[in-house]
C-alpha cells in the first residue's frame, strides 16, 4: 500500500491495544517498527513479521529465495536471530507445479541459510503469484535494535547498494541488462544476518531496512521515532556517498522508476530538504522502493570503524545533525 493510505488503515487500529493492557508488547501498533516484539521473559522476546509480494524476477527459485530474505530482513533489522517460518502463498490454478515447487524451494533454502526452519503454511488461489513468509525470531528485550535512538554526531550507515526497485522495473520493460539484473538479484538474495551481527557488536543507536519505502522513506520513519526520543534532530545524507548497483543511476536517468516512487515522494517529501543541483530524476533516486534492501544504522562515530570492520559490505552515507524543525537533508557532495 501507498504510505497515506496505510496510515490512515493504521491509525483506526493504532489506539485498540492501549499499551498499559500489554505490558509485555515491547513493539506493536503503538510505537510501530520493522516487526512486532513481545517479551516472553527477562532474557527472551519473540520478534514477528510477514511480508510477500508478487514476482520480481523471472527466476522462480530466485524469486522465493528473494522473498524469504525480505521478510526475515525485518527480524534481523531489530537484532533478532530467526526461529521459524511459515509460507503465505498465492498461485494460480494453471501455474506449473515445478515452477510453485521452485519458489518455495528457494524460500526454504534462504529460511534455512538463515537457521530457522520452515513449519507449514498457507496458500489459495489467485491471478497472480504471492509469495513470502511470517516469521518469528528471538531477541534479547534489553538488546533489541529499533528505529528510535539515533544521537547527534552519530553516522548513517548503509549495508547494501541502493537501485533493485529501478533495475526490477527495467526488467519487466525489457529495458534491464542480464549484468545488472544478476547483480541486483545476487544483493536481493544476501540476508541481513552479517548486518545484524555487526550493529549488535558495535552498539548501534538505531536500525531499519530499507524495503519498498525507499531510502528517504524508512530513514523519514527512523527519524520520526528517533525524534520522539530526542527531540530536535535531523539526517544530512550525502548524495555522492551513496552505493549503486550497476546500471541503477543510469536507468533513473532514463526515469526508469516503480510507481511507488512517486507516492513515496508524496508521502515523505514534505520532511526532505533536497540539494537544488540534484536533478529531478537523482532526486527521485532517493525515494524509489527497494527490495530485501540493506540496513540503515545510526552508530557512534567512535564505533563507525568496528563496525564496517565487522561488516561484509558498508558505507558511511550521512550523518545525524541538531535540527530544528527537524528533517531530511540530502546534499549532492560535501561542501
Amino acid at each position: 500500500m501507498a504510505p497515506d493510505a496505510l496510515a490512515h488503515v493504521l491509525r483506526s487500529l493504532s489506539n485498540l491495544f492501549d499499551a498499559a493492557d500489554y505490558p509485555d508488547l515491547l513493539i506493536g501498533l503503538g510505537s510501530p517498527d520493522d516487526a512486532a516484539v513481545y517479551r516472553l521473559n527477562d532474557h527472551q522476546a519473540l520478534v514477528a513479521t510477514v511480508d510477500f509480494f508478487t514476482p520480481i524476477v523471472d527466476d522462480p527459485y530466485a524469486y522465493g529465495a528473494i522473498a524469504a530474505a525480505n521478510a526475515l530482513s525485518d527480524i534481523y533489522a531489530m537484532g533478532g536471530r530467526p526461529l521459524l517460518a511459515l509460507n503465505v502463498a498465492a498461485f494460480p490454478a494453471n501455474l506449473p507445479a515445478e515452477t510453485i515447487a521452485e519458489i518455495l524451494r528457494g524460500g526454504a533454502e534462504k529460511a534455512m541459510e538463515a537457521g530457522a526452519v520452515v513449519a507449514g503454511g498457507h496458500t489459495v488461489q489467485d491471478k497472480e503469484p504471492k509469495y513470502g513468509l511470517a516469521a518469528i525470531g528471538l531477541v534479547h528485550p534489553n538488546r533489541m535494535l529499533t528505529k528510535g535512538g539515533a544521537r547527534v554526531g552519530d553516522r548513517l550507515v548503509l549495508t547494501k547498494p541502493l537501485g533493485t526497485g529501478v533495475i526490477t522495473t527495467a526488467l519487466k520493460r525489457d529495458q534491464a541488462t542480464p549484468e545488472q539484473v544478476a547483480a541486483a538479484t545476487a544483493s536481493m538474495m544476501q540476508l541481513n544476518r552479517t548486518a545484524a551481527e555487526a550493529a549488535l557488536a558495535a552498539d548501534v543507536h538505531a536500525a531499519t531496512d530499507i524495503t519498498g519505502f525507499g531510502l528517504l522513506g524508512h530513514a523519514a520513519e527512523m527519524l520520526e521515532r528517533t525524534v520522539a526520543v530526542h527531540g530536535g534532530i535531523g539526517f544530512r545524507f550525502r548524495f555522492d556517498r551513496l552505493p549503486w548497483l550497476p546500471g541503477a543511476v543510469a536507468l533513473g536517468d532514463r526515469w526508469v522508476y516503480p510507481g511507488g516512487a512517486h507516492n513515496n515522494r508524496k508521502h515523505y517529501g514534505p520532511l526532505v530538504r533536497l540539494d537544488p543541483r540534484l536533478d529531478e530524476a537523482r532526486q527521485m533516486l532517493c525515494f524509489s522502493p527497494e527490495t530485501s534492501g540493506g540496513l540503515l544504522l545510526a552508530a557512534s562515530p567512535d564505533r563507525v570503524a568496528e563496525l564496517l570492520e565487522r561488516l561484509e559490505q558498508g558505507w558511511v552515507v550521512g550523518e545525524v545533525v541538531a535540527m530544528d524543525p527537524p528533517g531530511i537533508e540530502v546534499l549532492l557532495a560535501e561542501g
